[in-house]
């Protein structure tokens, strides 16, 4: 077989998948293993999304609402955006597939930073645009930089804020100086997975951006049902725009791209506040217990704007991870994000919490780290 690749596409390193839960209990000889590694909700989805859900199932053989017009009204009330503001998509991350498509050709800039999320590039790359990478400074987006590299090929910024993996927030000042600095031509894109566990007060102001838009360049912001919802498993994303945005979005989307217990599940996850505020309370009080507890074993803790944060474990975090893999205890190394010693971990839930800190310290003792 002769393939003719085209370079851009050949070159594409695949996004890395972890090992599902029960392989790695496998190979590494434990059961009843939890999982803080990769930023999920720890309570679980709503119970009203799952009631909901089951009560659809037998209309799986009809297509979905290939508007989504239900759950695009709920989710413009809930940001108190117009429907015609909002695009949906299989995970916020189709969204930002339909923001390249739309506005990159071949040769086209995209800035984005790093560490961040690394499909960002990876759309660039198979647009044949060219991915300007701007490296954090002390793990926070360094806007100067990015202003400097900001050329008249940029198309799109890529900022994820809360940024992840470090967890780190632009300040609202920062942000609107940011703008005024930067060309009309360019469309800034906030990527907000986990702006619902930011202080309300710190958050950026990003609808009041995308109104009033005159003399700045356009505003997008991405949300996700993964994180606070509790709805990874269905993919369900939206990003809020300016109409004439989502109107080119919207003639790059796939038809029915939202299937049918997603717009279901995520319609009753938005009208379940009691489930959404346990998710909050049970994230902040769990941050500053093991705030406390891994800075009392010697580690270094970071802050955190979300729900997940970066802990320096003064040793080999791979090391590290795989010792806390034979006490069932899944968490994530950050050597590949450039943090050789660091680890990130997901808030737990108490009983979640209270295991890893008794495995974290078993671990660091045996590995001779502190």
């Amino acid at each position: 077989m002769k393939l003719n690749t085209p370079r851009n596409i050949a070159e594409i390193i695949p996004y890395p998948p972890g090992k599902p839960q029960d392989e790695l209990e496998r190979e590494y000889g434990i059961s009843e293993s939890i999982k803080l590694a990769s930023n999920e909700n720890s309570w679980g989805p709503s119970p009203r999304a799952v009631e909901a859900i089951t009560d659809m199932l037998t209309g799986l053989h009809r297509y979905p609402d290939g508007s989504s017009y239900y759950l695009t009204q709920a989710i413009a009330d809930w940001v108190e955006a117009e429907p015609e503001q909002i695009v949906l998509g299989n995970g916020s991350n189709e969204v930002i597939e339909f923001l390249v498509k739309a506005f990159v050709l071949a040769g086209d800039e995209v800035i984005t930073s790093h560490p961040s999320f690394l499909m960002y590039q990876k759309f660039v790359q198979v647009r044949g645009g060219k991915n300007t990478v701007i490296e954090l400074n002390q793990l926070e987006h360094d806007l100067e930089a990015i202003i400097q590299a900001t050329t008249e090929k940029t198309r799109l910024i890529f900022l994820d804020n809360p940024n992840n993996p470090c967890a780190t927030l632009i300040s609202k000042k920062h942000f609107q100086d940011f703008l005024l600095q930067l060309p009309e031509t360019v469309i800034v894109v906030l990527d907000e997975a986990y702006i619902d566990f930011v202080n309300p007060e710190q958050r950026i102001d990003t609808l009041d951006l995308i109104n009033n838009n005159s003399g700045i360049p356009a505003v997008v912001a991405l949300r996700t049902f993964s994180k606070a919802f509790g709805l990874a498993g269905l993919r369900i994303g939206f990003g809020i725009m300016h109409a004439d945005i989502a109107s080119l979005l919207h003639r790059v989307r796939q038809p029915f791209n939202i299937n049918l217990p997603a717009q279901i599940g995520a319609l009753a996850a938005l009208r379940d506040k009691t489930h959404y505020d346990l998710t909050m309370q049970g994230t902040k009080d769990g941050l500053a217990w093991l705030t406390e507890r891994v800075r009392a074993l010697g580690c270094t803790p970071y802050p955190s704007h979300t729900n997940f944060f970066l802990i320096d474990v003064c040793g080999d975090a791979t090391k590290l991870y795989e010792a806390m893999l034979y006490k069932g205890v899944i968490v994530r190394s950050m050597q590949a994000y450039g943090f050789p010693n660091f680890i990130r971990i997901t808030i737990g839930t108490e009983q979640e919490n209270t295991r890893f800190i008794a495995a974290l310290q078993e671990c660091l003792a045996d590995l001779g780290y502190v």
